[in-house]
This record gives structure tokens, sequence and C-alpha cells, in this order.
């Protein structure tokens, strides 16, 4: 049988490259980590084309520590379609560090990524964030604190944690209203101390200023927003939701919302149309850089 014959990749489409752990800040002395999908190409510098749009995802933790790969599999997919991919870590709560410890980490993890855009091939003009349960609390709180000083870290001061599209799956929107949802879940009160502190007297506060749907001022420009929630879900009341979706409504903000028939919280919420519909949403404004 004759040996037989294929054409090389020059331009290596197709191909990934997963840089793992890669230390984007320090905090109380420990190193906070990102992983980021990136095409093979990045690889090496002489070859390096065109930008591309890039994704955080800040994965579901209970404001734990989040897990880096857990959605890798199904993030490949978007990095096989144009983007760049980041998986960030934050610090944990139940380590010591309250409120608002994991907004201020996945902001300096934005910066970090516009301050190394060059060497990862990101547009720093086209930043989607990307989170799912604890982790989508994060995002609509990015999404509504842009370069807001109360969160702000001394890293990379000249770069902007803005970003130009938020994708929310099953987030907390109204802190104080899913603790209520939770009070019989053990582990309820730990996480609560762990996250507004020892002094109980503060916590309505400090829940409040956690909550996006409070979040949300008169007059001030955001990103557009993708909502999604499943209507049987037993963590995170599915009504958050929909008040979020009516509060951005309200002041203007362009939104999407998608209620997911069944579903509860993770599980069996996910499925091709649910990634379907990120894709297109993130086509229309990083793709395409309408912003």
């Amino acid at each position: 049988m004759p040996i037989k014959e294929l054409t090389n990749n020059p331009t290596w489409a197709g191909q990934l490259r997963l840089i793992e752990r890669v230390a984007y800040a320090c905090a109380d002395g420990k190193p906070q980590y990102l992983s980021i999908l990136a095409p093979w190409v990045q690889r090496y510098p002489s070859t390096r084309t065109t930008p591309r749009p890039l994704i955080v995802f800040v994965q579901g933790s209970s404001w734990r520590l989040p897990t880096l790969g857990e959605q890798i599999p199904q993030l490949v997919d978007f990095a096989k379609q144009g983007y760049i991919v980041a998986t960030v870590q934050h610090r944990n709560s139940l380590d010591g560090h309250p409120f608002p410890a994991f907004l201020e980490d996945v902001k300096t993890a934005i910066r970090y990524l516009r301050a190394h855009a060059v060497e990862y091939m990101i547009d720093p003009n086209r930043v989607a964030i990307w989170g799912t349960s604890s982790g989508a609390n994060t995002a609509l709180l990015v999404g509504l604190t842009g370069n807001d000083q109360r969160y702000q870290t001394r890293d990379y001061p000249d770069q902007s944690d803005a970003v130009s599209a938020v994708v929310s799956c099953f987030a907390p929107t109204d802190v104080q209203d899913t603790f209520q949802y939770t009070a019989m879940v053990p582990g309820n009160d730990v996480l609560q101390y762990a996250l507004f502190g020892p002094d109980q007297s503060e916590w309505d506060e400090q829940k409040i200023a956690m909550s996006p749907v409070h979040q949300i001022k008169a007059g001030v420009t955001y990103p557009p927003f993708l909502l999604f929630h499943g209507d049987q879900d037993k963590t995170v009341p599915y009504q958050e939701m929909e008040t979020m979706y009516q509060a951005l409504v309200d002041q203007g903000a362009s939104v999407e919302a998608y209620r997911v028939k069944g579903a509860d919280h993770e599980r069996d919420f996910w499925s091709a149309a649910v990634y379907k519909t990120v894709l297109e949403f993130l086509n229309r404004y990083e793709q395409e850089g309408k912003h």
C-alpha cells in the first residue's frame, strides 16, 4: 500500500492550547490564578495574528475557591469560534476573605489580561464576562461597577476593569433573598459570617452592596446583559432573574433574558441551546465589536 499524503496546516487553524495556572496577582501573600484557552499560534510570537475578543469566565463556587477547569470542555467550543477564554479563580470567603475580595480579584484579573493583551492575542477593547451562580453574581457586579474605585486594587492601575458584555447563568441577584431561600441549608450561617463578617448589624448593608439588583444606577451606561435562570432552581429563586431583568429594562439597559424550563441549579440547566444562545449574543457584541 503506497504512503498517503495530507496537506499541512500553516495557520494552525482549529488548534488550541491551554495555558494553565497563570498567576495574575498576589493577594494576602498567596498567588491568584487563571487559566487561558488560546489559539496554538499564540505560542509563537513571530507568527501571531489578529487579536481576538476575550471571555472571562467565573465558575460558581458559593463564593469559595472556584475550580479552574470545571467548564473547560464546553469553553473549548468558544475558543474554536475565535475567542480567547480565561477562567478565573478568586479568594475563598471561608479562608477569611469577606466581600468584596472575590470582586476585587476578578476585576484585577481583567486588568491583568488587558495589561498582557499582546502576549495572549487579546483585543483589550472586546472583553466579556460570563459567570455561573456565585460567579454570575460576580459577573453582574463587574458589569455594573466598571472602574469603580471601591473595588480596585493596586495591581495594573493603568488598565480598565470595565467589560463590553455580561452573561449571567442562575445568578444570586438579591443576596438577602438568596440566603433566606436557603436558610435551612447546612452551612448557610457559616457562609454569611465568612462573607459579611461577625457583626450581624452590618449584614444588611453588605448584602445590598453585593446584590446586583441594588447596584443599577439611573443615568449610567451599562454593557449589554444576557440572563439565564432555571424556573425550578432550588438554590437561587428564579424570580430573582425576573426582578433583575425588569430593573435593567427600567434603566434603559440592553438586556435579554431566558427562562430555562424545568431546570434546577446547574445540573440539568445546560444544553446545546444555552451555549448556542450565549455564542450568538457574544458574536453580536464581541466579534462584531458592537459595544
